[in-house]
């Protein structure tokens, strides 16, 4: 029987575990490892897809189902198998192409299954497909196959914020717009995001819910942070989630799972 025993950490990963070197500093692995030892579960809850995480899953020590592509599905990279897959309205092509058509200046990744299609690019789409570091093809939306199981718009936040406006009157219900950060408005299945995914783990678990400890630094965070027995954001962290009241840690450079771990610690000690 181990401290952590019962006891799930779920963390962000982009600018949250990897940090702005590239790399996740070793605090982390430190800490990671001295937990797992002691029977805690962790997992990644990240925006990336499939394709654009499994080159790095192999970089920490996860012993539990990873939410992928925002909310959108789990993989268990333990067994190599989906746990739950989700894909978005089959409205969803006229819908992005009705939302382009109204933001010329947008452009548009789309995911399907493995592969990635990307309408439009503008230079936010291109920065953002080499930070991710895989291949894609641009073509026409009416030419990409279907189903979809989550899209990517890009462009300025005060664009982006006019797009989430659009899109949730002309579509209502349809679809969960969340923000990854000020260049990337996330769209998935609605109802589909962090948050509900942790549920999920948390239900499979049977992990209570002041056992559970999520850490992010974005708004589409938001949603697993609300679960969080206490919602973590490193520094570094945007404005929106200092302003949800998130408990501030070191930037994520310097190990933010290091710091959760010097909280944690003591106190799970004592039980």
């Amino acid at each position: 029987m181990g401290k952590f025993d019962g006891v799930l950490l779920v963390s962000d990963f982009d600018d949250t575990l990897y940090d702005w070197n590239c790399r996740i500093p070793p605090r982390n692995l430190e800490a990671l490892r001295y937990y797992i030892d002691e029977g805690g579960l962790f997992t990644i809850a990240t925006g990336r897809a499939y394709r654009t995480f499994a080159p790095y899953v192999h970089l920490a020590p996860i012993n539990a189902p990873v939410i992928l592509a925002n909310g959108s599905g789990i993989y268990d990279f333990q067994k190599q198998e989906p746990w739950i897959e989700t894909i978005l309205d089959e409205h969803a092509p006229e819908d992005m192409q009705a939302l382009m058509d109204a933001f010329p200046s947008l452009g548009l990744e789309v995911y399907h299954e493995e592969h990635i299609y990307v309408y439009r690019p503008n230079e936010i789409t291109d920065g953002h497909m080499k930070k991710v570091g895989t291949s894609y093809t641009i073509c026409p939306i009416s030419e990409i196959p279907r189903p979809w199981s989550k899209t990517i718009v890009q462009q300025e936040y005060d664009v982006l914020l006019q797009a989430r406006d659009w899109l949730k009157k002309r579509c209502p219900n349809r679809y969960e717009a969340i923000f990854s950060n000020r260049y990337y408005l996330e769209i998935t299945h609605y109802g589909c995001n962090k948050g509900g995914m942790v549920s999920l783990l948390m239900e499979h678990y049977h992990i209570a819910p002041d056992h559970v400890y999520c850490v992010g630094d974005n708004q589409n965070d938001l949603p697993m942070l609300a679960l969080s027995a206490i919602p973590f954001a490193p520094s570094n962290c945007a404005q929106e989630v200092k302003d949800f009241g998130a408990h501030l840690l070191c930037h994520c450079n310097e190990g933010v799972i290091g710091d959760i771990l010097d909280y944690l610690d003591p106190l799970y000690s004592k039980k």
